[in-house]
C-alpha cells in the first residue's frame, strides 16, 4: 500500500504571513493539529503544528495584561514559528516507510509533495485508520492471537487449515514474537465453529494466546 492510497487530499493550508492567532483559529475550527505552509506559487515552505504555536505563546504566569497579550500575539506570524525544513514524502512512498519516518522523527504528519508542490498530507490519524483495516476492527468474527514458530510455510499452513474448514479470513497481521524464533499472528475468521478452529490451530503448532468473539 502506498501513501497516495490513504493520504488526506486537499489539506487546509496557510501562508507564511498568516498571523499566530489566525493559524490557531484555523486549526481549532477544522480540528487539525498541523498546517502545511505554502508560498504564492503553492510550493511548500514549511509546516506549523499546534505544539509550535503553543510553545510560542506567552507563559500563563506572564505579567502582561490581556490587551498586551493580544497585541503581542497579533504581531507573531507563522514564518517565525514554523518548521522550515519540513520532512516530506512522495505519493509512491510505501505506507510503512511513511510510518517509520514519523516514528523515528517523533512527528505526527508528513506533507506529500510532487516536484516541490504540495499534493496532500499523510497523518497519524490516516495510519490509525489503516491499522483498524489491517486488524478488521470494524468486522465481526472470531479473533485469535497465536504464537507460531518462525519458519517457512507456517503462514501457508495456518491459512490452509482455515480454508479447509470453510472459513473466511477477515484480517490477518504478523508481528514480532517473543524472540527471533517465533512470530505473533492476529487473525480474524468468520464461518468456522470455534471448537473446530481451535483444534486445527493445535495441529499446526500454533500456541493460542487469546481468543474472543468480536
Amino acid at each position: 500500500m502506498l501513501v497516495k492510497e490513504r493520504m488526506t487530499r486537499n489539506p487546509i493550508t496557510i501562508t507564511p504571513d498568516t498571523s499566530f492567532e489566525e493559524a490557531l483559529r484555523v486549526m481549532r475550527k477544522n480540528k487539525v493539529r498541523r498546517l502545511p505552509v505554502l508560498d504564492k506559487k503553492r510550493r511548500l515552505v514549511g509546516i506549523v503544528s499546534e505544539k509550535d504555536l503553543l510553545y510560542a505563546s506567552p507563559s500563563p504566569v506572564t505579567s502582561l495584561d490581556v490587551f498586551e497579550l493580544h497585541y503581542l500575539l497579533s504581531k507573531i506570524t507563522v514564518k517565525e514559528v514554523m518548521t522550515k525544513e519540513a520532512i516530506t514524502v512522495k505519493e509512491d512512498t510505501p505506507l510503512e516507510e511513511a510510518a517509520r519516518i514519523m516514528a523515528d522523527n517523533k512527528i505526527g504528519g508528513l506533507p506529500v509533495v510532487r516536484d516541490g508542490v504540495l499534493v496532500s498530507i499523510i497523518t497519524e490519524t490516516d495510519l490509525f485508520k489503516v491499522f483498524l483495516e489491517l486488524l478488521g476492527a470494524r468486522e465481526k468474527g472470531l479473533r485469535l492471537s497465536l504464537l507460531v514458530p518462525e519458519r517457512k510455510g507456517m503462514l501457508a499452513s495456518l491459512t490452509g487449515e482455515i480454508a479447509r474448514l470453510g472459513g473466511n479470513i477477515v484480517s490477518l497481521g504478523t508481528f514480532l514474537g517473543e524472540d527471533p524464533t517465533n512470530r505473533l499472528i492476529a487473525v480474524k475468521v468468520q464461518d468456522v465453529p470455534k471448537g473446530e478452529l481451535l483444534a486445527a490451530m493445535e495441529g499446526i503448532e500454533a500456541k493460542l494466546l487469546d481468543v474472543r468473539e468480536v
